[in-house]
Protein backbone atom coordinates (compact mmCIF):
# COMPACT_ATOMS: atom_id res chain seq x y z
CA UNK A 1 0.00 0.00 0.00
CA UNK A 2 1.67 3.28 -1.09
CA UNK A 3 2.33 5.95 1.49
CA UNK A 4 1.97 9.71 1.16
CA UNK A 5 4.12 11.57 3.68
CA UNK A 6 3.31 15.23 4.25
CA UNK A 7 5.60 17.46 6.29
CA UNK A 8 5.46 21.14 6.98
CA UNK A 9 8.95 22.65 6.85
CA UNK A 10 10.87 23.01 10.09
CA UNK A 11 10.76 26.27 12.01
CA UNK A 12 12.05 29.17 9.89
CA UNK A 13 13.82 32.25 11.20
CA UNK A 14 10.61 34.24 10.70
CA UNK A 15 8.51 31.57 12.44
CA UNK A 16 10.84 32.07 15.39
CA UNK A 17 10.34 35.86 15.14
CA UNK A 18 6.53 35.41 14.91
CA UNK A 19 6.37 37.11 11.51
CA UNK A 20 4.09 36.52 8.54
CA UNK A 21 6.33 34.89 5.93
CA UNK A 22 4.32 33.87 2.87
CA UNK A 23 6.52 34.04 -0.22
CA UNK A 24 9.51 35.66 1.50
CA UNK A 25 12.30 33.09 1.07
CA UNK A 26 13.49 32.73 4.66
CA UNK A 27 15.69 29.75 5.64
CA UNK A 28 15.28 27.39 8.56
CA UNK A 29 16.38 28.28 12.05
CA UNK A 30 18.70 26.03 14.06
CA UNK A 31 15.60 24.56 15.68
CA UNK A 32 14.03 24.05 12.26
CA UNK A 33 16.99 22.04 11.03
CA UNK A 34 16.85 19.97 14.21
CA UNK A 35 13.11 19.36 13.64
CA UNK A 36 13.82 18.13 10.12
CA UNK A 37 16.58 15.84 11.42
CA UNK A 38 14.24 14.38 14.03
CA UNK A 39 11.59 13.89 11.34
CA UNK A 40 14.13 11.98 9.25
CA UNK A 41 14.71 9.60 12.16
CA UNK A 42 10.96 9.13 12.59
CA UNK A 43 10.65 8.22 8.90
CA UNK A 44 13.46 5.65 8.79
CA UNK A 45 10.90 2.86 8.32
CA UNK A 46 9.20 4.66 5.41
CA UNK A 47 11.46 4.44 2.34
CA UNK A 48 10.66 7.20 -0.14
CA UNK A 49 10.60 6.79 -3.93
CA UNK A 50 9.96 10.39 -5.01
CA UNK A 51 9.77 13.79 -3.33
CA UNK A 52 7.91 17.01 -4.12
CA UNK A 53 8.61 20.36 -2.55
CA UNK A 54 7.82 24.03 -3.03
CA UNK A 55 10.24 26.51 -4.58
CA UNK A 56 10.90 28.15 -1.20
CA UNK A 57 14.19 27.29 0.46
CA UNK A 58 12.76 26.37 3.88
CA UNK A 59 10.73 23.57 2.28
CA UNK A 60 13.58 22.37 0.05
CA UNK A 61 15.97 22.43 3.01
CA UNK A 62 13.53 20.36 5.05
CA UNK A 63 13.14 17.85 2.22
CA UNK A 64 16.90 17.39 1.84
CA UNK A 65 17.47 16.95 5.58
CA UNK A 66 14.61 14.44 5.81
CA UNK A 67 16.04 12.43 2.92
CA UNK A 68 19.68 12.47 3.97
CA UNK A 69 19.92 12.25 7.77
CA UNK A 70 18.80 8.60 7.80
CA UNK A 71 20.12 6.44 4.97
CA UNK A 72 17.19 4.03 5.17
CA UNK A 73 14.77 6.59 3.75
CA UNK A 74 16.49 6.74 0.37
CA UNK A 75 17.31 3.01 0.30
CA UNK A 76 20.72 3.68 -1.21
CA UNK A 77 19.54 6.20 -3.79
CA UNK A 78 20.90 9.75 -4.20
CA UNK A 79 18.41 12.63 -4.01
CA UNK A 80 18.58 14.77 -7.17
CA UNK A 81 16.61 17.96 -7.81
CA UNK A 82 14.79 17.79 -11.15
CA UNK A 83 14.40 21.30 -12.53
CA UNK A 84 11.60 22.16 -14.91
CA UNK A 85 12.79 22.00 -18.50
CA UNK A 86 10.20 24.60 -19.48
CA UNK A 87 12.04 27.20 -17.40
CA UNK A 88 13.88 29.13 -20.12
CA UNK A 89 16.42 30.40 -17.63
CA UNK A 90 17.47 26.88 -16.63
CA UNK A 91 20.73 26.06 -18.39
CA UNK A 92 20.15 22.31 -18.59
CA UNK A 93 23.59 21.38 -17.30
CA UNK A 94 22.13 18.77 -14.96
CA UNK A 95 22.11 16.07 -17.65
CA UNK A 96 24.41 13.18 -16.81
CA UNK A 97 25.38 9.66 -17.85
CA UNK A 98 24.39 6.98 -15.38
CA UNK A 99 21.57 4.85 -14.04
CA UNK A 100 18.49 7.00 -13.26
CA UNK A 101 17.18 4.15 -11.10
CA UNK A 102 19.91 5.04 -8.59
CA UNK A 103 18.50 8.53 -8.00
CA UNK A 104 15.60 9.72 -5.89
CA UNK A 105 13.99 12.61 -7.79
CA UNK A 106 12.97 15.80 -5.99
CA UNK A 107 10.52 17.94 -7.96
CA UNK A 108 10.29 21.58 -6.80
CA UNK A 109 7.17 23.48 -7.88
CA UNK A 110 5.76 26.92 -7.15
CA UNK A 111 2.32 25.28 -7.07
CA UNK A 112 3.23 24.03 -3.57
CA UNK A 113 4.44 27.42 -2.29
CA UNK A 114 2.96 28.90 0.85
CA UNK A 115 -0.05 31.17 0.44
CA UNK A 116 0.85 34.73 -0.42
CA UNK A 117 0.28 36.93 2.64
CA UNK A 118 0.39 40.19 0.69
CA UNK A 119 0.66 43.32 2.82
CA UNK A 120 1.11 41.25 5.99
CA UNK A 121 4.43 39.74 4.93
CA UNK A 122 7.17 40.72 7.35
CA UNK A 123 4.77 41.99 10.02
CA UNK A 124 4.77 40.63 13.55
CA UNK A 125 1.65 38.51 14.11
CA UNK A 126 1.01 39.71 17.67
CA UNK A 127 1.37 43.38 16.70
CA UNK A 128 -0.91 42.84 13.70
CA UNK A 129 -3.54 41.30 15.98
CA UNK A 130 -3.33 44.34 18.26
CA UNK A 131 -3.84 46.66 15.28
CA UNK A 132 -6.63 44.84 13.43
CA UNK A 133 -8.09 42.68 16.21
CA UNK A 134 -7.52 39.01 17.02
CA UNK A 135 -10.70 37.85 15.28
CA UNK A 136 -9.82 39.54 12.00
CA UNK A 137 -6.27 38.18 12.00
CA UNK A 138 -7.60 34.71 12.85
CA UNK A 139 -9.88 34.87 9.81
CA UNK A 140 -6.99 35.98 7.59
CA UNK A 141 -4.84 33.11 8.85
CA UNK A 142 -7.26 30.21 9.24
CA UNK A 143 -10.49 30.74 7.28
CA UNK A 144 -11.09 29.26 3.85
CA UNK A 145 -12.12 32.31 1.85
CA UNK A 146 -10.87 35.44 3.65
CA UNK A 147 -7.91 37.10 1.93
CA UNK A 148 -5.35 39.13 3.89
CA UNK A 149 -4.85 42.59 2.32
CA UNK A 150 -3.26 42.09 -1.09
CA UNK A 151 -2.81 38.35 -0.50
CA UNK A 152 -4.27 34.90 -1.10
CA UNK A 153 -6.99 33.07 0.79
CA UNK A 154 -6.73 29.35 1.44
CA UNK A 155 -9.29 28.96 -1.34
CA UNK A 156 -6.93 30.76 -3.74
CA UNK A 157 -4.05 28.60 -2.60
CA UNK A 158 -6.07 25.43 -3.05
CA UNK A 159 -6.86 26.35 -6.65
CA UNK A 160 -3.17 26.02 -7.56
CA UNK A 161 -2.21 23.25 -5.13
CA UNK A 162 -4.93 20.67 -5.78
CA UNK A 163 -4.58 20.47 -9.60
CA UNK A 164 -0.82 19.94 -9.16
CA UNK A 165 -1.46 17.33 -6.47
CA UNK A 166 -3.96 15.52 -8.70
CA UNK A 167 -1.97 15.72 -11.94
CA UNK A 168 1.63 15.31 -10.70
CA UNK A 169 1.62 13.58 -7.30
CA UNK A 170 -1.32 11.17 -7.31
CA UNK A 171 -0.04 9.34 -10.44
CA UNK A 172 2.98 8.18 -8.39
CA UNK A 173 0.62 6.91 -5.69
CA UNK A 174 -1.37 5.00 -8.31
CA UNK A 175 1.79 3.23 -9.48
CA UNK A 176 2.57 2.19 -5.90
CA UNK A 177 5.32 4.69 -5.03
CA UNK A 178 5.93 6.17 -1.59
CA UNK A 179 5.82 9.96 -1.88
CA UNK A 180 7.22 12.69 0.39
CA UNK A 181 5.77 16.21 0.11
CA UNK A 182 7.66 18.92 2.00
CA UNK A 183 5.73 22.16 1.83
CA UNK A 184 3.95 24.75 4.00
CA UNK A 185 1.15 25.12 6.48
CA UNK A 186 -1.40 26.38 3.97
CA UNK A 187 -0.37 24.44 0.86
CA UNK A 188 -0.56 21.27 2.96
CA UNK A 189 -3.87 22.34 4.50
CA UNK A 190 -5.19 22.56 0.94
CA UNK A 191 -4.15 18.94 0.31
CA UNK A 192 -5.35 17.64 3.67
CA UNK A 193 -8.70 19.33 3.14
CA UNK A 194 -9.15 17.07 0.10
CA UNK A 195 -7.74 13.89 1.67
CA UNK A 196 -9.71 14.24 4.93
CA UNK A 197 -12.79 15.59 3.13
CA UNK A 198 -12.93 18.65 5.39
CA UNK A 199 -15.59 21.30 4.87
CA UNK A 200 -14.95 25.03 4.71
CA UNK A 201 -16.32 25.25 8.25
CA UNK A 202 -13.98 22.54 9.56
CA UNK A 203 -10.73 23.70 7.99
CA UNK A 204 -10.08 26.69 10.32
CA UNK A 205 -9.38 24.18 13.11
CA UNK A 206 -6.64 22.48 11.07
CA UNK A 207 -3.20 23.64 12.16
CA UNK A 208 0.05 21.86 11.31
CA UNK A 209 3.10 21.84 13.55
CA UNK A 210 6.50 22.46 11.96
CA UNK A 211 8.58 19.38 11.21
CA UNK A 212 5.95 16.78 12.18
CA UNK A 213 5.36 14.07 9.52
CA UNK A 214 1.84 12.98 8.62
CA UNK A 215 1.72 9.56 6.94
CA UNK A 216 -1.26 8.49 4.83
CA UNK A 217 -1.79 4.93 3.66
CA UNK A 218 -3.55 5.21 0.31
CA UNK A 219 -4.97 2.61 -2.02
CA UNK A 220 -3.98 2.61 -5.67
CA UNK A 221 -6.91 4.93 -6.44
CA UNK A 222 -5.60 7.54 -4.03
CA UNK A 223 -8.27 6.89 -1.38
CA UNK A 224 -7.22 7.23 2.27
CA UNK A 225 -7.07 3.95 4.19
CA UNK A 226 -5.23 5.17 7.27
CA UNK A 227 -3.62 8.33 8.67
CA UNK A 228 -0.88 8.66 11.27
CA UNK A 229 0.67 11.80 12.74
CA UNK A 230 4.16 10.78 13.88
CA UNK A 231 4.68 12.87 17.00
CA UNK A 232 6.99 10.50 18.91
Amino acid sequence: MPKLILIRHGQSLWNAANKFTGWVDVPLSERGRAEATIASCKLRDYPVDVCFTSMLFRAMETAVICLTECDEICAGKIPVFKHEAKDQDWHGWDKYNGDPDQELPIYPSSALDERYYGDLQGLNKAETAEKYGKEQVYLWRRSYSQRPPGGESLEDTQKRVVPYFTDCIIPYIKQGSNVLVAAHGNSLRAIIMVLDKLTQEEVPGLELATGVPIVYDLDLNGEVMNKQIIVN
